[in-house]
């Protein structure tokens, strides 16, 4: 089993880990710009003009690598509506009309941490997308419940789709390479300057990549999926959660930073790097109302 064998590198073993300040500096980071650039965001912005924003910003404070270059989806692409291919993926000249709902998402290498974040909104009111916003809040509690119960990465990833659909919803992450709802992320090194292909930081795909090669000996997958290379245990480390849901049109998500530990205490072997986000003050305020 994936869970008995040695790894390759230290694991996390609790809040205190070394290193885990860098994530969560470079995690908030990423949601500030999200923040900056949706209140920037007026009828006919594009979503390549979106991406660039978000790009700008970025580099304005620092950021001169990444796991993958910013996306903007507007409108029913934001349930990813009829793709097919990678390339759909990418920003395009959609334009944003009031009302119309937004995904930014951005992946930004800081400092040699590495971070991956999904910021949802609207232009003005959408009812639809905010109760799937609200609707969320229920997939990042099962999330956490069954990776502290070391259930395998497929089955949560079933176990998510079942809520989804109980609440009648289509899972669109099931649109993403390999239909993941998350994959690990791990320091890059720094450097001057730092290639893309395809979109995404060369020096980032090449770590991946490792993982990928390692954990196939091992028995275990950088990429959380419904497939069979998912059946295993959580692997610690660091992942990227992303859990994406659409209806008729319009699709919601968050994405962000789950620590996975080789600790036997429940609340030290997994837990959210950080609570102070976007989404987790939208439904605390929602529950004090």
């Amino acid at each position: 089993m994936a869970g008995d064998t040695k790894q390759r590198t230290a694991r996390p073993s609790g809040r205190r880990s070394a290193g885990l300040s860098g994530f969560r500096e470079v995690q908030r980071l990423s949601y500030e710009c999200a923040e900056a650039v949706a209140a920037q965001l007026r009828p006919g912005v594009t979503e390549r003009e979106a991406a660039r924003m978000q790009r700008d910003w970025l580099r304005e404070r620092g950021v001169r690598d990444w796991f993958h270059l910013p996306f903007a989806w507007f409108g029913d692409r934001t349930a990813f509506a009829n793709f097919r291919i990678p390339l759909q993926f990418f920003p395009t000249n959609r334009k944003l009309e009031p009302g119309m709902p937004f995904i930014l998402d951005m992946a930004p290498v800081y400092k040699g941490y590495s971070a991956d974040i999904g910021y949802s909104g609207s232009l003005g009111l959408n009812p639809v997308q905010d109760r799937l916003m609200s609707d969320l809040q229920a997939h990042r509690v099962l999330i956490l419940e069954q990776v502290r119960e070391r259930r395998s990465l497929r089955e949560i990833y079933e176990n998510v789709e079942r809520l989804m659909t109980r609440q009648g919803y289509a899972n669109r992450h099931r649109a993403y390479p390999f239909g993941v709802i998350a994959h690990k992320i791990d320091r890059v090194k720094e450097r001057r300057w730092s290639p893309t292909a395809f979109g995404f930081g060369t020096q980032s795909l090449k770590g991946l990549a490792s993982d990928a090669l390692h954990g196939h000996r091992e028995g275990w997958s950088p990429l959380w999926s419904p497939y069979h290379f998912s059946d295993h245990p959580p692997q610690p480390g660091l992942w990227a959660v992303e859990p994406h849901l659409g209806f008729r049109g319009t699709g919601a998500k968050f994405e962000e930073i789950l620590v996975v530990t080789d600790s036997r205490d429940p609340e030290e072997s997994a837990f959210w790097l950080d609570d102070d986000l976007p989404h987790v003050r939208r439904w605390a305020e929602e529950k004090a109302a």
